[in-house]
């Protein structure tokens, strides 16, 4: 499971801007709840999940990516 396709997420026209002043791609935002979320997927499986989910979906809103 990798980039922001899988979990619906759409930037706005001008985009999150990362610290480097780029414009921010969702594969690269949150990875420290990105990773965690990714492993618990694989291991226990999505339903299992949703705290660690639901915790990147909110990193990834904090940034501005409309998810």
């Amino acid at each position: 499971m990798e980039g922001a396709k899988e979990e619906g997420c759409k930037v706005a026209k001008d985009g999150p801007v990362g610290a480097d002043g780029k414009k921010l791609k969702p594969c690269c935002a949150c990875p420290e709840t990105k990773r965690p979320r990714d492993a618990c997927i694989v291991e226990k499986g999505e339903e299992n999940c949703g705290d660690l989910i639901e915790a990147h979906k909110a990193c990834m809103r904090g940034l501005g990516f409309k998810i």
